[in-house]
């Protein structure tokens, strides 16, 4: 019923003067985000989709529109004064607006097909993978990789026909390179337009077939390429090469070549965006009178003095020791160390006599045990001493 209805101005969220440009880019919003192709299997995106196509459908039609501000949603009941009883999608042109989000979905697909899918189009892009070290992504490097590679076949000039025939025009798409089927949904006829599945877009068709590229037009083969490894990169990020993958289509450029780099973990460093971490031993004669200590870091070992009287899991900083930034190789993080305090395993009989006595003289640790027990000891004596005064 009409009672049900949200305000159509309200649906598409613009004012009651809005122009058609306005509506026009505020449905454009709304259909890009609830479409059901964008929201497989959600109803209530679907009822989203409906509600601000209808307005849509009313409010882009100056004489839908004049009548809906004059009589609201009664307008186009059964019967209404406007005598539209309902909405024809099926006659509405979406071309203009789904044209950039979803192809030639809708409509007669003017703006795209009146392109030929045979024309000069850039090859897909390639990928490929290159492993280097945890100081290699600090400072960068040269690696040399050998991917498969696609290029003309020399013989047939990428044609893909045998010397002395030619390419014949795709009887199915006509040699426009793409193909046109109609089917009926929700909002009327659809029309969708797909590569053509015969000739792969291109619009001919080889009879007679190139003998040594066996009708591709392309040869493959390894060839070496050189990458330039930024320093900075981390384990993930990719390296572009311009024009180092598939060939064109018909003329087109090629397509690049997006090299992964993988970098292979390092056995005291760990990195975190551009800061590295590890930890250093120290030990507890430094620990406890100050010092210097060297501290391995990717540019080599730093000296660090360390303050007496430092604690196990003591982090310091370390700045500009850490991984330089990809824009700007003068700019690094820094790299935090954690300090261990070590304790000895294995002593001499004079370095134990001389713990022992170290430890007499900074509160007697080692004999604390007993000292506690001695006190316990004393204290139960004397206080069965107090009850045997107090009975008497």
């Amino acid at each position: 019923m009409a009672e049900s209805k949200r305000d159509y101005y309200e649906v598409l969220g613009v004012p009651k003067n809005a122009d058609d440009s306005a509506i026009k880019s505020a449905y454009r919003k709304l259909a890009k985000k609830y479409h059901p192709d964008m929201n497989p299997g959600d109803k209530d995106a679907e009822a989203k989709f409906k509600e601000a196509s209808e307005a849509y459908a009313v409010l882009s039609d100056p004489d839908k529109r004049r009548q809906y501000d004059q009589f609201g949603h009664a307008a186009f009941e059964q019967g209404a004064p406007g005598g539209y009883g309902g909405f024809d999608f099926s006659s509405m042109d979406f071309t203009d607006i789904f044209g950039d989000l979803f192809g030639d979905l809708f409509g007669g697909g003017r703006t795209r097909s009146s392109r030929s899918y045979n024309g000069p189009m850039k090859g897909q892009n390639l990928r490929a993978s290159v492993r280097i070290t945890f100081e290699e992504a600090v400072f960068g490097c040269e690696k040399e990789i050998e991917p498969l590679q696609r290029d003309e076949c020399k013989t047939c000039h990428g044609t893909g026909a045998k010397p002395g025939s030619s390419p014949i025009t795709c009887s199915k798409c006509g040699g426009k390179g793409q193909v046109v089927f109609t089917s009926q949904s929700l909002f009327g006829t659809v029309r969708n337009v797909q590569t053509c599945p015969d000739c792969g877009g291109t619009g001919k068709m080889i009879k007679d077939k190139c003998p040594d590229c066996r009708g591709l037009g392309y040869i493959s083969s390894r060839k070496k390429l050189s990458v330039s490894i930024p320093a900075g990169i981390d384990s993930g990020q990719s390296v572009r090469l311009r024009e180092k993958g598939e060939p064109g289509v018909n003329g087109g450029p090629r397509g690049d070549l997006l090299v992964e780099v993988i970098v292979a973990p390092h056995p005291i460093f760990q990195r975190r965006d551009m800061d590295i971490f590890s930890a250093a031993p120290i030990s507890f004669a430094v620990a406890a009178l100050g010092g210097d200590i060297l501290i391995d870091t990717v540019d080599g070992k730093v000296s660090y003095t360390v303050k007496a009287g430092t604690q196990t899991d003591t982090k310091v900083r370390l700045k500009g020791k850490g991984v330089p930034s990809l824009r700007s190789a003068n700019v690094r993080g820094d790299h935090y160390v954690t300090l261990v305090v070590q304790t000895p395993s294995k002593l001499s009989g004079e370095a134990k006599k001389l713990l022992r006595e170290f430890d007499a003289e900074t509160g007697d640790s080692l004999s604390a045990v007993e000292r506690y027990k001695a006190s316990k000891a004393g204290g139960g004596e004397e206080q069965e001493k107090k009850k045997r005064g107090f009975r008497k």
